[in-house]
């Protein structure tokens, strides 16, 4: 691991406590995501290393733009039925980072969650971390609340849904 920022370590140390304290033994399954990849993963490889030093025993994975069947096929089966190489211990945390972890289908399947989002990027209603690094060596825990997102959120995700419906729905004529 790079050498940290005293606030990056200090973030992580208090992300890594938040994680232990709800899903403190088992196998444990932990997604990191953002807009920008290179953030996720360094954020990943940077809270894995902050796990080892607490004595978890943890495995990093990228797995990059997955789809939910195969997440699930390749990583999230292997690794709850102990045959994940490399990740065969009964106390053992999954750290993974990449495209569509966080979505509907498959947010339930993580013991915990954390986006990354920098400059004017929108925060991910549905984690238990929202993480700012514009600042990598300061980044800063986000919260927010429905009413700080802007008025336009509910539009564009309302018109894409309206989209989805229209493109996927067999005409009755």
């Amino acid at each position: 691991m790079a050498e940290l920022s005293e606030k990056r370590r200090a973030l992580l140390e208090w992300i890594a406590d938040e994680f232990l304290h709800n899903s403190w033994a088992g196998r444990r399954l932990v997604a990191i995501e953002g807009a920008a990849d290179d953030h996720a993963e360094r954020f990943a490889d940077d809270l894995a290393a902050v796990l080892v030093e607490r004595g978890q025993t943890v495995r990093r994975r990228s797995v990059g733009d997955v789809d939910e069947a195969t997440l699930r096929h390749e990583v999230v089966e292997p690794f709850r039925a102990g045959t994940l190489a490399d990740a065969t211990g009964d106390e053992t945390v999954l750290v993974v980072d990449g495209r569509r972890l966080l979505n509907d289908a498959v947010r339930g399947i993580w013991h915990f969650t954390v986006w990354t989002l920098a400059g004017d990027e929108l925060p991910h209603v549905g984690v238990n971390v929202n993480v700012d690094v514009t600042d990598e060596a300061a980044p800063s825990r986000y919260f927010y609340d429905y009413c700080a997102l802007p008025p336009s959120f509910g539009e564009r995700r309302a018109a894409a849904a309206a989209e989805a419906a229209r493109t996927t729905t067999p005409s009755t004529r």
